[in-house]
């Protein structure tokens, strides 16, 4: 027999996300999974080819894979804001070369990315000195540090765990993340620490760490949840998640 049906708006009422991730990220979709528990907000994933090891070089070379990338999202869909997934390919191939390889393939869509985010998060929290801790090697770190720079941040101590392979990343523990932003804080004053890299597990140690620190942490994660849920007009508190979440 042939049934009736109906059919209504579908899932993302109040918004629909896309985000691209690393083929090696082993952190962003869970943390994100918690953050964008929302009615009505619906996230989807696609991944984008990536090698563990975390060069200038290898990082630059997905521009070229973010618009087949983009187009594995489903394409019936109207996006709210579609968010690229990795910090230190946004430092190298730039927020707006990012925006124009997602826009390329979905016109009109709000783009946002972590480097993009942690700007925006920082402004907002009216944070001019900042801390930074990334997991990169030094020549990626100082990209970071030169397009926050740019940004008009003062950096007043800057950290990094010099590992170059993306696999060990998703392994540095949350304990040596704490210790990481402790020792960032005690040795200048600041009015936020940036914790890089969206494949740091640092989602559900942020309120531990701003505890011991006495100032927010933006990570990645976090910064990049945040600013694709302000886009897509969602602002709610979410008290779990650090005080980026927490001030209107």
């Amino acid at each position: 027999m042939k049934l009736d049906f109906e059919t209504d708006a579908g899932i993302g009422t109040r918004a629909t996300l896309g985000v691209i991730v690393l083929e090696t990220d082993e952190t962003l979709e869970p943390e994100f999974s918690k953050m964008m528990a929302l009615d009505d907000v619906a996230l989807y994933h696609s991944r984008i080819p990536m090698v563990p090891e975390i060069r200038s070089d290898t990082l630059a070379r997905m521009e070229n894979n973010l618009p087949s990338s983009v187009r594995l999202l489903p394409p019936s869909l109207d996006f709210d804001v579609i968010g690229y997934g990795c910090t230190s390919a946004s430092t190298v191939i730039g927020s707006e070369n990012v925006a124009r390889a997602i826009q390329g393939v979905f016109p009109g869509v709000k783009v946002t990315d972590p480097l993009a985010a942690v700007i925006a998060a920082a402004r907002h929290l009216e944070a001019k000195r900042l801390g930074v801790i990334t997991p990169y090697v030094p020549e990626v770190s100082r990209r970071m540090h030169q397009r926050l720079t740019d940004a008009g941040f003062e950096i007043v101590a800057f950290g990094s765990f010099e590992e170059g392979n993306d696999r060990t990343v998703a392994r540095i523990s949350k304990a040596s993340i704490i210790r990481a932003a402790e020792r960032v804080a005690a040795s200048a004053p600041c009015d936020a620490i940036v914790v890089s890299c969206t494949n740091l597990r640092t989602l559900d140690i942020l309120k531990e760490t701003e505890q011991k620190t006495g100032v927010p942490i933006i990570s990645s994660n976090q910064a990049l949840a945040w600013h694709m849920l302000r886009l897509a007009q969602i602002k709610e508190p979410r008290p779990d998640y650090g005080l980026l979440f927490n001030k209107l």
